[in-house]
């Protein structure tokens, strides 16, 4: 980890391993391909031994409380952001735009303001991050990741459908 200053303002740079990550992810279970740039590291993720979809689900939807109940992550549906780390989410879409349901995209960001702390008020470095990461990965298979409000991520599992008229 390195801390860059920019003028008034202070940044701190990961170093993340992109074997390393290649690792976390195989031991969750998950096939990847990882693109690693300068700004973020990137993951597309797919859980091919898997018959139900990922735990990514709508927190707001009542018929899905159980699993709000025991979930220690959220993503923001209108940014994919997961709520209090440096890591981002999207839908793998097929080729008519419907969520695929094994397969998820990860963004870790590598460049954060000084004053980001993860949960617990902890500083951030490359070691907490591979620990949330898997932690994360974990949930998405086997605990469940709420999301919260918006449209620009889609929830996989449970009650996905919206309520409304049918035609």
């Amino acid at each position: 980890m390195q801390v860059l200053l920019a003028g008034d303002h202070k940044f701190l740079l990961l170093e993340l391993d992109a074997g390393f990550i290649a690792n976390i992810a195989k031991q969750a279970g998950f096939e990847f391909k990882i693109e690693d740039n300068s700004r973020a590291l990137c993951l597309d993720l797919l859980a091919t031994d898997r018959q139900a979809p990922l735990l990514l689900f709508d927190a707001a939807d009542p018929g899905n409380l159980g699993w709000f109940s025991r979930c220690q992550f959220y993503v923001d549906g209108k940014s994919g952001s997961v709520l209090q780390t440096p890591i981002c989410v999207a839908n793998q879409r097929d080729r008519s735009g419907r969520a695929l349901p094994h397969s998820i995209r990860l963004q870790i960001a590598k460049e954060l303001p000084a004053s980001f702390r993860l949960p617990g008020k902890q500083q951030v470095n490359e070691q907490m991050v591979y620990a949330v990461l898997y932690n994360l990965l974990d949930a998405l298979l086997n605990k469940g990741v709420g999301v919260c409000g918006g449209s620009a991520v889609r929830p996989l599992a449970g009650r996905t459908e919206s309520i409304g008229t049918r035609n």
